[in-house]
């Protein structure tokens, strides 16, 4: 019985058969991750690279650091590849792979493929897939900045229009 102090959970998403999701301190591979995305199916891969850039709002950051509690992020991951096929059944393939600790700039923190038998919803599901992803995932960034400084960046900062994300 539900008194109306706690809403039900909804089950932990289970990936689908040709999904790939990863948190890893080793450096992306866009190779890799487009050929998970693959299948004989497809019309098109949309692959979405983010990387390090050398600033924030203008003011010059050199590193960034990644965090995430790693568990509950996978858990994330197959949730957003879940909704995505809800809205979007012909996609194929869903993959989302990001790193954690240090990277340098230019180095890519996430690659988010989707595979789909159509341009459109393959575009559509991958930005889906990444703007869920940076609200929704434990997946924390720490700033370095080229004065010596260091920022944490909310999880809900991307929610802002000026966050730069």
């Amino acid at each position: 019985m539900n008194s109306g102090l706690t809403r039900p959970r909804r089950p932990p998403a289970q990936p689908h058969a040709g999904d790939n999701f990863s948190i890893t301190f080793a450096p992306l591979s866009l190779a890799v991750v487009y050929e998970l995305a693959d299948d004989s199916a497809n019309g098109a891969v949309v692959l979405m690279s983010g990387t390090v850039r050398n600033q924030t709002d203008g003011k010059p950051v050199v590193a960034l650091e990644y965090q995430a509690y790693e568990p509950m992020s996978l858990q994330v991951f197959a949730s957003i590849a879940a909704d995505i096929r809800q809205q979007w059944p012909d996609v194929n393939r869903v993959v989302i792979h990001h790193r954690v600790g240090r990277l340098q700039i230019g180095e890519i923190s996430v690659l988010v493929a989707v595979g789909c038998p159509h341009r459109s919803e393959a575009f559509a599901a991958c930005k889906y897939a990444i703007d869920t992803l940076k609200h929704n995932a434990p997946i924390w960034k720490k700033e370095h900045w080229a004065d010596g400084s260091s920022t944490w960046v909310s999880i809900g900062a991307c929610e802002t229009q000026t966050a730069g994300c």
